[in-house]
């Protein structure tokens, strides 16, 4: 097999008897053996992928849109009669006894589920260092973080062990591997994408997000899993268009950015000169660029954690070792207290028992209001302020992260540091708006990859697509 492009690409090679699914599938097998060191798989579904390649290729027409298409899971996305531990000691054993909708609309369109990917436990990281498994290395420097939560999604994708990946957007855990790793990640707005079958970290934040080489990759994944489900009552019943044929859509469009994030003290001068300079060079392309005044930056990383530690400390109250899981050989059946805590003290990492901690805390009995309470009528200010916005404007135009990938262990020991660095990420979450993190700059310093991520009104991904298709090309792709 050639080196990868595109799907479509790849499927005219099917077409044309240049390939099969099941050499390709061998061909990234290969890859990931010889690939093992970057920690991306937990684990690999070699025999399952090779006898479902064998089965497409018999077929005497393509079976569907993603026919052959070699896709790789977060290990928090169900797959029936497949692993699924969220990358935590709590659920080591655990078998999934059903799929997620997101991977029942891969397969039925043809996919290949070659594995599942590795990530911070439960979602909870920036780094992928935060998995029971071990971290995941940057395909691009073996020292730095691939960023995370999805870090094994996005190294899957970057270091070519499969076309396409899924991973959950809770605060940036698309965006921001995606930037570290010079890839293309989508989140979409909230609802778009059936949350069904994906474990929850923080329920009215989480959602299903996509990473790709391509532009047409991703709006082709997109079609495939979004639309109405009627096994999550959050999802949207609006008709989902056929992104991968609308996004020749040339035309002007208007762009806002918030000079208050360019010049952000917590922003690598490198990161806000080029986004400065592409601003300028899409003006000049002619679109319409505006500064806009935004004076509420620094609220949302406090109101994201504050929202988001208080809904994981509920959703995680279910993980007690009782019905499956890990359970600690000390605990005393006698004493269900204790038989709790051994469980998830032994269970859970640190940053998990952190945010639980905070979250308890901030849901108690004299703090609910203190934090709690107001963190949500900023996040509904922030939401009005941003609907307004968008009203104007086509696009909000913000850094994707304050700085490039960093090394292995920088930031571990300061998680007030790491938190600030989800800065530009958690706003579209909070929002629940559309946002995509593009692959343009390499740094002149650090010669590691960096974009530009574009926010949009709410279920307004077409337009996020197109103008993303026409003004970023993959010779920009670290």
């Amino acid at each position: 097999m050639q080196d990868f492009i595109s799907i479509a690409r790849y499927q005219t090679q099917l077409q044309n008897g240049e390939t099969t699914c099941k050499a390709t599938v061998e061909d990234y097998l290969k890859k990931i053996d010889a690939s093992k060191h970057l920690n991306a798989f937990i684990e690999v579904y070699a025999a399952e992928a090779l006898q479902r390649a064998v089965a497409l290729d018999q077929l005497p027409a393509p079976q569907g849109k993603l026919h052959g298409v070699i896709v790789a899971l977060k290990d928090v996305i169900c797959h029936k009669d497949h692993g699924l531990t969220a990358a935590s000691r709590i659920l080591e054993g655990f078998t999934s006894v059903f799929s997620a909708t997101a991977v029942e609309r891969l397969l039925a369109e043809g996919a290949i589920i070659i594995g599942r990917v590795n990530c911070d436990e439960f979602a909870m990281g920036s780094t992928n260092e935060n998995s029971a498994y071990g971290k995941v290395l940057n395909a691009a420097d073996e020292s730095r973080i691939p960023g995370g939560s999805s870090g094994g999604s996005a190294v899957a994708v970057q270091a070519g062990l499969c076309m396409v990946s899924l991973g959950s957007d809770t605060g940036g855990s698309v965006r921001q591997p995606a930037d570290f790793c010079g890839i293309i990640g989508l989140k979409p707005t909230y609802g778009r994408v059936s949350r069904y079958g994906l474990i929850a970290y923080a329920s009215s934040f989480d959602q299903i997000g996509i990473f790709a080489k391509t532009i047409p990759d991703t709006a082709l994944v997109l079609e495939v899993i979004s639309g109405a489900d009627d096994y999550d009552s959050t999802v949207s019943q609006q008709p989902v268009p056929a992104y991968s044929q609308l996004l020749e859509q040339d035309r002007s469009y208007k762009i806002a950015y918030f000079p208050e994030a360019l010049e952000h003290e917590s922003l690598d001068p490198e990161i806000g000169n080029a986004i400065k300079e592409k601003l300028k060079d899409w003006e000049a392309a002619g679109h319409t660029v505006t500064p806009i005044r935004f004076d509420l930056l620094d609220y949302v990383v406090p109101t994201y954690y504050v929202l988001t530690t208080a809904e994981a400390s509920s959703n995680l109250s279910r993980y007690d070792g009782v019905k499956y899981g890990h359970r600690s050989e000390e605990s005393n059946l006698a004493e269900l207290d204790d038989f709790y805590k051994k469980n998830r003290s032994e269970g859970f990492g640190k940053e998990v028992k952190r945010r639980i901690l905070l979250g308890n805390f901030v849901l108690s009995s004299g703090y609910y209001d203190a934090y709690f309470t107001q963190a949500q009528k900023v996040r509904r200010i922030l939401t009005n302020n941003l609907q307004l916005i968008l009203k104007e404007f086509d696009f909000i135009c913000l850094p994707t992260s304050p700085a490039v990938a960093f090394k292995i262990g920088e930031k571990s020991k300061d998680p007030i540091a790491m938190y600030i660095a989800d800065i530009y990420t958690v706003m579209a979450n909070l929002t629940g708006i559309p946002a995509i993190s593009l692959p343009l700059f390499t740094h002149p310093t650090h010669q590691m990859p960096f974009g530009v991520q574009l926010m949009a009104a709410p279920f307004n991904e077409l337009s996020l697509l197109s103008f993303s298709n026409n003004n970023s090309t993959t010779e920009s792709l670290f």
